[in-house]
């Protein structure tokens, strides 16, 4: 079953102009939806942050100055950030924050936020700017780093209102931001000195002489003075000291620690850097060069602010003159060459080990030797040997004495084999040249101990003559062994080794 419909021509009319209203309305929506749709897209999705760029710091910047490092970001705040690094020869000193709003055409511009850190410069010189990440409002920003170079303060005039034109327009600063406050540094006046000095300008060959380094400050110069990276600086100073042709004994080592003296009538402070004692070797002069050593001294502020750094760090370099000791050879010495003695100013001090004396016993002797010199170089010469006395050492032991005056022993042990009286100083006696009197010397042992007892026989130089020593070796075997014995004991040992281990195997299958 089926419905017919007839509308006529007024109904053909009605529905021609339907359609035609139907397609006005469908390109309306149509452009509504191709204006609205990508504006409502973009509402739904997150606007993506604002862009942040790192601001270089310039190349070249005056001492008085500041070297600057920043961070700009455009339309929004800077909530989070990372450190600005560190820049060897600069001195962090504040962080500021500038806001900056943009004309163009007359309209208002998107802001930009500028975070700046200053850094203040020791000394002039180039330096390295290392390469750095920042990372800003979880943006990573990063930085190949760059040279920048520290040149001095330019000399600058005060300009009067002659000088400036009119559209220069230079106070326009200083009534939004106020007038900058100069902070000029000055150097402050100091008394520090670096000082060789020797306790001796002349001396003899082997005469010891001691060269020190000095460093003298006045009290009130440790407020502007401090030691600047005086572990390398030390060794290289001490390097310089050496000496080719003297015998260099350095002193004991000890903390820096000042002591107080007076210097050109004044009250100073004495830090002893180095000291050596040198003893020549030859007659040839002692030359110690120039020396010079780095400190860092501190500027003053003129006008101190409350909150800020007062004081700005550089380097000064203080310089101790060359230092020159002449060196006289030794004076001829009758029977002896000149330079085969030991010099300085000694004195003997000696010990025996008992009061009796008896042939065939051993007691001690002690030759000790006390006094102003080489130690080192002191010898005792090897005593004559006699048929009435074996002689055995020395033993011999270096020390000081709670002065500090060297000591140095040469122990002996002694066995007399005849009776009567034992003239030690015709054994033991040391030849020295004393500075002081320009004179020749001997130190002689004054003991002379008697022993008693009966004559024995001193042990025979020969073994075969000794009553022990010679029947044995002329009951041993004399016959020549050949070289490669031990070699062929090791291959039997071998091969009984590995008989013994095939042994034990046989035996061990057969048990299983």
């Amino acid at each position: 079953m089926g419905f017919v419909v007839d509308f006529g021509l007024e109904n053909t009319l009605a529905t021609r102009r339907f359609f035609c209203l139907s397609r006005v309305v469908a390109c309306l929506l149509l452009l509504a939806t191709s204006f609205g749709g990508p504006a409502a897209a973009r509402g739904q999705q997150p606007a993506p942050g604002p862009a942040a760029e790192l601001v270089p710091g310039p190349a070249v910047v005056p001492l008085t100055a500041t070297y600057s490092l920043g961070v700009r970001v455009r339309g929004a705040a800077i909530t989070s950030h990372s450190e600005f690094p560190e820049i060897e020869g600069f001195r962090k000193t504040d962080l500021v924050t500038s806001t900056a709003t943009r004309l163009v055409a007359g309209r208002r511009s998107v802001a930009e936020l500028t975070l700046t850190q200053r850094y203040a410069p020791y000394a002039e010189g180039t330096y390295q700017v290392p390469a750095f990440d920042l990372t800003v409002n979880g943006q990573v920003l990063h930085s190949p780093g760059g040279r920048v170079r520290v040149a001095a303060a330019p000399a600058s005039a005060p300009l009067d209102e002659a000088q400036v034109g009119a559209g220069q327009g230079i106070g326009s600063l200083d009534q939004l931001l106020g007038k900058p406050k100069a902070k000029y540094f000055y150097e402050p006046t100091d008394h520090a000195a670096l000082v060789l000095e020797a306790d001796r300008e002349r001396v003899y060959v082997g005469e010891g002489v001691r060269v020190s380094l000095y460093l003298y400050v006045q009290p009130a110069d440790q407020a502007v003075l401090n030691f600047y990276n005086f572990a390398e600086q030390l060794p290289a100073l001490v390097q310089q000291l050496r000496q080719p042709t003297a015998w260099e004994v350095p002193a004991a080592e000890s903390a820096i620690v000042p002591d107080t003296v007076r210097r050109a009538g004044a009250t100073y402070l004495r830090f002893r850097l180095a000291q050596n004692t040198y003893y020549p070797l030859t007659a040839q002069a002692l030359q110690f060069p120039a020396l010079a050593l780095t400190m860092t001294k501190f500027k003053l502020l003129k006008n101190p602010q409350p909150g800020e750094e007062n004081r700005l760090a550089i380097y000064k370099t203080y310089s101790a003159p060359a230092l020159r000791v002449a060196v006289r050879p030794l004076p001829a010495r009758p029977g002896a060459p000149a330079g085969t003695v030991p010099v300085g100013h000694y004195v003997l001090r000696e010990g025996i080990s008992s009061t009796r004396f008896r042939t065939g016993e051993a007691f001690v002797y002690t030759f000790g030797v006390e006094g102003i010199g080489n130690a080192a170089a002191l010898v005792l010469p090897a005593p004559h040997a006699t048929p009435q006395l074996e002689v055995y050492g020395p033993d011999i032991k270096e020390d000081k004495l709670p002065d500090g005056t060297p000591r140095k022993s040469f122990r002996y042990r002694l066995v007399p084999h005849q009776p009567g009286v034992v003239r030690l100083d015709t054994l033991f006696q040391l030849a020295f040249f004393d500075p002081t009197t320009a004179r020749y010397d001997t130190l002689r042992s004054e003991l002379r101990p008697e022993v008693s007892g009966q004559a024995k026989p001193i042990a025979a130089a020969n073994p075969t003559d000794d009553p022990y020593y010679g029947p044995a070796l002329a009951s041993a075997d004399s016959r020549v062994q050949p070289l490669d014995v031990y070699r062929d004991v090791r291959r039997y040992a071998g091969w009984l080794i590995g008989g013994l281990l095939v042994v034990a195997a046989v035996g061990w299958w057969r048990s299983s």
